[in-house]
């Protein structure tokens, strides 16, 4: 008698392929909201340094390597400051984990391998040029091998050019200034912080969508190999 030789669905409860991602996806979208909360809070602090002016003692760097002390207003902003940049680089990672969870059960569930290597999922967010589009291709590759025959998306496409008009704004989620230099900037020019703060809020919102949409994708799809 023929044997069918079609390879049965996996299924969740007990092929140990897959993996959880539903508590990843929660922690993540928890992750961006604090993100975008922190940079909120950045956003008001150069909204206060901009209305409260330099002091008449000039820049907090006075030039030939003297530096003046910073006021009670600069000090709160050097707090707020580290506190953001140790949210973003705790959301960097939490959001890692979830997508490395997402490509682990996109492999099992197509039976290929991914598009980029395992390598690629952290080398890709730092390596320059590449930078520009891997992290995207990675993550669309996580729905694209799960669904072929559907189109990606589109939070993934407003995500990524949020993400890079952030990084293009160069006073945004990377930038070269040091804080004392950003400090300056919102005395000097208010506005491209602000608006560089805005693209970062926004690109956390759509992270977040995006975190959402393609868990609730493969979960959908998992289910309904199941039975």
């Amino acid at each position: 008698m023929e044997q069918n030789s079609t390879p049965a669905a996996p299924d969740p409860a007990t092929d140990p392929a897959l993996r959880p991602v539903r508590g990843a996806a929660r922690c993540a979208i928890a992750a961006l909201a604090l993100a975008g909360t922190a940079w909120v809070a950045r956003a008001v602090w150069h909204i206060r340094l901009a209305v409260a002016g330099q002091p008449t003692s000039g820049p907090l760097d006075q030039g030939d390597g003297v530096h003046r002390p910073p006021n009670a207003l600069e000090d709160s902003y050097h707090l707020v400051a580290s506190v953001g940049s140790a949210v973003t680089a705790v959301c960097v990672i939490v959001f890692l984990l979830w997508l490395d969870r997402m490509r682990d059960n996109a492999k099992a569930l197509s039976g290929t391998d991914p598009r980029y290597g395992y390598p690629w999922l952290w080398l890709g967010w730092i390596l320059p040029v590449v930078n520009l589009w891997i992290p995207r291709g990675v993550v669309a590759d996580v729905h694209r091998s799960v669904f072929p025959e559907r189109r990606l998306p589109a939070v993934v496409n407003w995500w990524w050019g949020l993400w890079l008009a952030g990084l293009a704004g160069g006073v945004g989620i990377i930038y070269s200034d040091d804080t004392d230099e950003v400090i300056a900037r919102a005395y000097s020019g208010v506005l491209p912080l602000l608006a560089a703060d805005l693209v970062i809020v926004v690109a956390a919102g759509a992270a977040a969508l995006m975190i959402h949409t393609l868990t609730t994708a493969q979960r959908e799809h998992v289910a309904g190999r199941a039975y």
